[in-house]
């Protein structure tokens, strides 16, 4: 398994980084949300920020934002300081938790956001974003009538006003069907053809291992693991399909699977099928905070972390 700070900083060779983070930390009093966090985002890539409740996940996307300080080490959006009028000119932001006006309808809702960004794509881009989320026929309708999920949707249109550098999304398909959350999957894919960084922030950790390029896991503050989602699993044995049933292979790995259905033919075995298995994010998350050891749980202290 990679190591966390060394794995998830990377150069990008003549390339401004959309997100590029040195030492974070952010202290509470006495309680420690970031414990030193370097993470770098290259352009058009995909990367999830997973981790338990309170391992500093959220706080770390709001300093991001500039919606706070650092206690030490530094953030930039594609070289400029977090906060700074350049830098919120690059991002595009969902919140988890959010709320908009309930009798605004969906068409002045992205007006605003239009006029706050700056933006000077008008009604085309309006219509534009509303029919990437699938929100074509509810430009009139008010957010008061929306469900949830609707809701949701419009929020990914008011945070891709602009044509953001960076995407920032806390937890953008919490509300939505399957059918919604595949969108927001293509949506990703398509962003990072246009050359758009993606920041997702989840725990639905079957989402980003189908899309993201590259995973941080952050526990108690600091990274304990990072990599590609490939690279954070591993072997998990060989599993063969026979005539007597399914034999395993615990300890097996690719090499060795024409030698193991060699000896399997030799003992009059019939064989179906070969199945090389790896272990999924999900084992590598829950052994990465497992073994994180003890720690302050911010969100106990702190609804920031």
């Amino acid at each position: 398994m990679s190591s966390g700070r060394s794995a998830v900083k990377e150069v990008h060779q003549g390339r401004q980084a959309p997100l590029a983070v040195t030492g974070l930390q952010k202290r509470y009093g006495d309680v420690h949300a970031l414990r030193g966090v370097d993470i770098e985002i290259g352009p058009g890539e995909l990367f999830g920020l997973l981790g338990p409740n309170g391992a500093g996940k959220s706080t770390f996307v709001k300093l991001a934002c500039g919606l706070m300080r650092p206690s030490a080490g530094t953030v930039t959006i594609m070289g400029q300081p977090a906060g700074s009028v350049a830098a919120q000119r690059s991002i595009g932001y969902l919140a988890e938790l959010f709320r908009f006006p309930e009798w605004c309808r969906a068409d002045e809702l992205l007006a605003l956001h239009q006029q706050l960004e700056g933006s000077d794509g008008g009604p085309r881009e309006r219509q534009e974003l509303l029919e990437r989320v699938g929100l074509a026929k509810s430009a009139q309708t008010r957010v008061g009538a929306m469900s949830k999920g609707m809701q949701q949707r419009l929020g990914l249109a008011q945070a891709l006003i602009g044509s953001p550098r960076l995407l920032l999304l806390d937890e953008p398909t919490s509300a939505l069907d399957p059918a919604g959350r595949r969108m927001v999957r293509a949506l990703m894919e398509e962003l990072r053809d246009r050359g758009t960084a993606v920041l997702l922030n989840s725990h639905l950790l079957s989402e980003v291992e189908l899309v993201c390029d590259r995973v941080a896991i952050i526990a108690r503050g600091q990274v304990v693991a990072a990599g590609t989602p490939q690279e954070l699993g591993r072997p998990a044995g060989v599993h063969v399909e026979t005539t007597s049933g399914m034999r395993v292979f615990p300890a097996a790995s690719r090499e060795e699977v024409p030698a193991i259905v060699r000896e399997l033919v030799a003992e009059g075995e019939d064989v179906f099928s070969v199945e090389i298995r790896r272990s999924t994010l999900e084992d590598a998350y829950l052994a990465a905070v497992e073994n994180s050891g003890p720690g302050v749980d911010a969100a106990a202290t702190t609804p920031a972390a």
